[in-house]
């Protein structure tokens, strides 16, 4: 059979459009294999790989923070639960507010004329108001009494220890309240609280 040369170059036209046309059909189906829908989302955004990812300890940080301490020092809360005074009655909190306001203007007068040593402030309290010295055992044991009278804690200053002027006063209200104060050149205070474990109406020093 022969062909006209127009028929042949139609012929190799057509060759020439199937040939191109083979890559585009696989390319196709390429795109579509590897399609978004059908992979596993991955969010590449510095934000998320922020958060996603675990943030590392810092090193020789403590395995242990307690709740609610603020630097973070662990077993704080614990370790100065002995400075925590305890629980008040409401009748005892009333008769121990009621005696800090006795004692008050004592004290705020004797700090005025710089009295503040014990003696004084222990004959002060009995004299003008009436409070006995509280008395106990070597064992404890209370013998009587409501009011306790103390120097100063120690503290270590200028290279040494030393007991600074001043005196504590603790007066046991009731069954569980108290009246914690003290008087020193500085400054005096007096309060109403429940009772410390381990020094009962006298505030304990910090540093256990």
């Amino acid at each position: 059979m022969v062909t006209s040369p127009t028929h042949r170059r139609r012929l190799r036209i057509a060759a020439l459009l199937l040939a191109a046309a083979a890559p585009l059909t696989a390319c196709g189906s390429e795109t579509r294999a590897g399609s978004a829908s059908d992979a596993p989302r991955v969010d590449a955004s510095p934000q998320a790989s922020r958060s996603s990812a675990p943030s590392p300890s810092a090193p020789g940080a403590s395995p242990y923070v307690e709740p609610g301490v603020v630097d973070g020092a662990p077993h704080n809360g614990e370790n100065n639960a002995y400075r925590r005074p305890g629980e008040m009655s409401s009748a005892d909190k009333k008769a121990a507010l009621a005696e800090a306001a006795r004692i008050k203007p004592v004290l705020k007068r004797l700090w005025r004329q710089k009295k503040w040593d014990p003696d004084r402030v222990r004959a002060a309290l009995t004299g003008e108001l009436g409070y006995e010295v509280r008395e106990t055992t070597s064992g404890g044991e209370l013998l009587g009494g409501e009011l306790d009278v103390r120097e100063m804690y120690e503290r270590y200053e200028d290279g040494g220890n030393i007991t600074p002027e001043g005196a504590m006063i603790g007066l046991y209200v009731g069954d569980d309240a108290c009246v914690t104060a003290f008087v020193q050149e500085s400054n005096y205070e007096v309060k109403a609280n429940g009772r410390f474990p381990e020094t009962g109406c006298i505030e304990p020093p910090t540093g256990h």
